[in-house]
């Protein structure tokens, strides 16, 4: 390399430079190094907290909030438009200090907040997202970290059936006997009972006992349900027509049934 190229600054198209052209033109960002990126007030705040060894459980507000507030300045000096956030957090950041800094009753107060406790809050479950974010994108990327593989075979798969054990047989049998008995049907057959052929039937019933008979006596041997209120009818038409009698010794007694005396 000979000397004339050692001290050149620059070679453009082959050709040395070796100084400066007075009207080169440089952007005023464009020698700008951001060393730091935040995403937010919040990602700010919880660096701030990781790179001085601050407790966020018990945040010295007095010293996060001057080192927020240099950062902000440093912010507002270069990008004024970017830093309208961070200064909602600065105010709040200041509140909470000013809040710290008031005398403390001598009286306790029952359940008084710790002023701190809503950034304490914000910032735990900002750090548990962007630990949450980071190990999602350190996880495994098809395409990327790996590649799929795709393997053709010729045979089918088989359809694998569920076992059965027996609450499923018992569960399936009980379904069948409720849906039995919703479509279970019955036929109604009409019974013609005659009421005098009845009241005969009581008649000969008191005469052959010749005596006062207990009304639930009178019925005992009936067992169809027709049979029975055709009886009780017929018995009402019996005492209708004077030819029994129906009488009760005392309140909620037993009744009796004894045909009528003829004088």
């Amino acid at each position: 390399m000979s000397d004339g190229a050692i001290d050149a600054i620059a070679t453009i198209q082959g050709v040395p430079l070796r100084e400066v052209p007075q009207d080169l033109y440089i952007p005023p960002d464009a020698l700008q190094v951001f060393l730091e990126t935040f995403e937010g007030p919040l990602d700010l705040l919880l660096y701030l907290i990781r790179k001085h060894n601050l407790d966020i459980l018990d945040i010295p507000m007095a010293e996060l909030t001057q080192q927020y507030i240099a950062y902000v300045e440093t912010m507002r000096a270069d990008q004024f438009e970017l830093a309208a956030e961070y200064l909602l957090m600065t105010a709040l950041l200041i509140n909470i200090k000013s809040r710290m800094l008031l005398p403390q009753p001598t009286i306790i107060q029952e359940e008084e907040v710790d002023p701190r406790a809503e950034l304490v809050r914000r910032l735990l479950e900002y750090e548990q997202i962007k630990q949450a974010t980071v190990h999602i994108h350190n996880l495994p990327v098809a395409g990327e970290n790996f590649m799929l593989t795709h393997v053709w075979t010729n045979f089918i798969a088989e359809k694998q059936l569920p076992d059965v054990n027996e609450q499923d047989l018992c569960h399936a049998w009980l379904t069948l006997v409720e849906r039995s008995r919703l479509n279970s049907s019955h036929t109604v057959y009409r019974e013609t009972i005659a009421i005098h052929t009845c009241m005969d039937e009581i008649l000969k019933n008191l005469q052959t006992r010749n005596s006062v008979t207990p009304f639930t006596e009178l019925f005992a041997g009936v067992s169809n349900i027709h049979k029975l209120v055709a009886s009780f009818i017929a018995l009402l038409e019996l005492a209708r027509a004077a030819l029994v009698d129906i009488t009760q010794t005392d309140h909620f007694g037993i009744i009796y049934v004894h045909p009528t005396r003829l004088d």
